[in-house]
């Protein structure tokens, strides 16, 4: 009886949080952008301005989830991501990884479905924080290492999509042509989170037996210079066979990461 009450209780608040994070980020773009708009002249400051505060709605929103007993998590390595310039690449099993990620990161930048830039409740803090949408075609690699090299730190899944419940993970190869043709280092976030919830193809109200304990570790950086000379310097080689490496580095870490 008290486990059905608790799984009820873990379905409203999971309805909850995800309310108050619509009616957040509506607000954000009714109330806080325009006042950014009026209030700081210098479009860079702006943006940053705008960033730092989706970072702080984002960690109240993983708090909150926390609080109300949705989810559980530890982080490993956080402190790697204080630098800047970073170029940092996950997995992605659940809907809400990118939170997470930004939540940590002051100074994100992120590559967006084309879709948020029309959704209302998302559309004001895509469009105040200049993320990139993936819809910009070819220019979209250059945009990203523009974005890079410009001391942000840029927040991509290698996926494009979250991970299937069923079947093995499989990458698409933009994000690997950014690192090779930056070029830039990877820094590396594996994201696990247990009892499987929130993932692809599961409704938010399905929530598992308990709540989802995330497990999120900041790894130390892949150099991208190795790889383009044992390619003899062509970036489309490059480029593939880094992204093979990358899945089979993300799958052997968050395995590994399971079994510790």
């Amino acid at each position: 009886m008290l486990e059905t009450l608790e799984r009820g209780w873990r379905v409203l608040a999971t309805g909850i949080c995800f309310a108050t994070f619509g009616l957040g980020g509506l607000g954000l773009r009714l109330f806080y952008f325009p006042l950014l708009q009026l209030l700081v002249r210098d479009p860079a400051r702006r943006t940053r301005q705008a960033r730092l505060a989706v970072h702080h709605t984002f960690r109240f929103f993983i708090e909150l989830m926390r609080v109300v007993g949705v989810l559980r998590y530890r982080i490993e390595g956080v402190e790697k991501l204080s630098r800047s310039g970073l170029l940092i690449l996950a997995n992605h099993p659940t809907l809400i990884d990118v939170v997470f990620l930004i939540s940590l990161v002051p100074n994100a930048d992120c590559v967006v479905k084309a879709s948020l830039a029309n959704n209302p409740f998302t559309r004001g803090p895509v469009q105040a924080t200049g993320y990139l949408c993936n819809d910009s075609g070819p220019e979209l690699v250059q945009a990203c290492i523009d974005s890079v090299k410009a001391g942000n730190n840029l927040i991509i899944f290698p996926e494009g999509t979250r991970t299937p419940v069923q079947g093995p993970m499989k990458l698409q190869r933009g994000a690997a042509n950014i690192a090779v043709r930056g070029p830039c280092d990877i820094t590396p976030v594996t994201i696990r989170a247990e009892p499987i919830g929130l993932a692809k193809g599961m409704p938010w109200w399905r929530v598992p037996p308990r709540p989802i304990q995330f497990t999120i570790v900041v790894r130390d950086d892949i150099a991208v210079a190795p790889l383009l000379e044992d390619a003899g310097g062509e970036a489309a080689l490059a480029a593939r066979q880094l992204t093979t490496r990358l899945h089979d580095y993300f799958s052997r870490e968050t395995q590994r990461h399971a079994g510790a």
